[in-house]
């Protein structure tokens, strides 16, 4: 980072944030008290106006600190688009448009949802569709974003709050020349904010070339491998996984869980034979459209389901709020793979159990991805015989 990065979050309230009351109302209805140390720290500076650099792992919180600012700074009565959020996933734009919504309820904002994957049409006619009372909010991916600037169906002259959200992300796409083009047709003047989880020299040259003067921030990774998951293996035959998989989730009161396959087959085999016992399963993974995806996620965000199947496309980017548990059903590809996979509970804090299901010939394997961890992964017995 920067020598006068700060990075000791201030003990504050959100009572003690210049914030309207209909944003404290909304926060009061998250059930929020304190913010986290992201939203400690960058809230007071985005709200006074600075620009903000923010080192912060997804599940940090961070969406709100971008999220509240923007609705703060806003004009309702405006018909043209004040705000857009760049994300680099179609999952990371729907669940920044669905904060904004919730945090914004009582002084509502309107966000238009710019991702590929679906038909351009609807997002058209949308962008068309400004109504007086609503102040209007894009969140998008970059390829989209810059196929409508294209178009001429989207203008970015009366933006005044951008945020570049996992920027690191979008650059490790390829997205990079994209985010320049759009962020040439938005104003000088505007403010930006920038989250990253690392920051690396592309980053800074971005940071260098389209903000002004930025307040550096940083916190600790609350690290899933550390503190707040309680990792676990079980040794079981491997024609006997779907019996233990059954096991712990019975033996759990109302598991929100995300089970782990590495292949599209095996997910939808796994997923079918849950739904054929009886249990209440989504299954998520590559070859779903964006609407059936969009679907999965709202039902098993909302308690409709209980498990989530899924492949590697679910384990990073998702911020899923109050995942119990993470099986990995089958052992994942290498160490990253494992903590990305882990990471998708215990999210800002909260506590989570990750389970991992070991077959004979798999031992070896995964002996080599607990060397590598900084805790210790336990072997535990089945709650009930597989």
């Amino acid at each position: 980072m920067t020598p006068n990065t700060l990075t000791e979050a201030p003990r504050v309230s959100f009572t003690d944030l210049p914030v309207s009351e209909q944003v404290r109302k909304a926060v009061t209805d998250q059930g929020w008290e304190t913010p986290t140390p992201i939203q400690a720290l960058a809230l007071p500076a985005l709200l006074s106006g600075e620009d903000v650099v923010g080192l912060a792992q997804t599940g940090s919180g961070k969406t709100a600190a971008f999220a509240i600012p923007l609705i703060e700074a806003i004009d309702p009565k405006a018909r043209s688009i004040q705000a857009l959020v760049l994300v680099p996933t179609r999952e990371l734009a729907t669940q920044a448009a669905a904060e904004l919504t919730n945090l914004s309820h009582y002084e509502p904002v309107r966000p238009v949802v710019l991702c590929g994957g679906v038909s351009i049409g609807p997002q058209i006619k949308a962008l068309k569709n400004r109504s007086a009372s609503s102040a209007m909010v894009v969140v998008g991916t970059p390829g989209r974003i810059l196929d409508h600037l294209q178009r001429g169906t989207l203008r970015l002259g009366s933006v005044r709050y951008l945020v570049l959200d996992e920027a690191d992300r979008m650059l490790d796409m390829g997205f990079a020349p994209d985010v320049g083009r759009i962020l040439s047709h938005t104003p000088d003047g505007r403010q930006t904010a920038l989250f990253s989880a690392t920051m690396p020299g592309a980053i800074r040259g971005m940071v260098k070339r389209h903000m002004r003067s930025p307040r550096w921030l940083a916190v600790e990774s609350e690290a899933p491998t550390v503190d707040t998951v309680e990792q676990v293996y079980y040794l079981v035959h491997g024609r006997d996984k779907t019996r233990a998989l059954r096991s712990l989730i019975d033996a759990e009161k109302e598991p929100l869980a995300i089970v782990f396959r590495r292949t599209k087959h095996g997910a939808t085999k796994l997923h079918r034979q849950l739904e054929r016992d009886g249990y209440k399963a989504g299954l998520l993974h590559g070859g779903k459209s964006q609407s059936q995806r969009n679907k999965t996620l709202a039902a098993f965000v909302g308690g409709r389901t209980r498990i989530l199947v899924a492949t590697n496309v679910a384990s990073r980017g998702l911020d899923i709020p109050n995942v119990s548990h993470v099986i990995n059903y089958d052992l994942p590809e290498d160490v990253e793979t494992y903590v990305h996979r882990i990471g998708r509970t215990a999210r800002a804090g909260k506590d989570g159990v990750a389970a991992t299901l070991i077959g004979e010939s798999e031992k070896g394997e995964f002996d080599k991805i607990k060397r590598a961890l900084p805790v210790e992964v336990r072997e535990s017995r089945l709650p009930i015989s597989a």
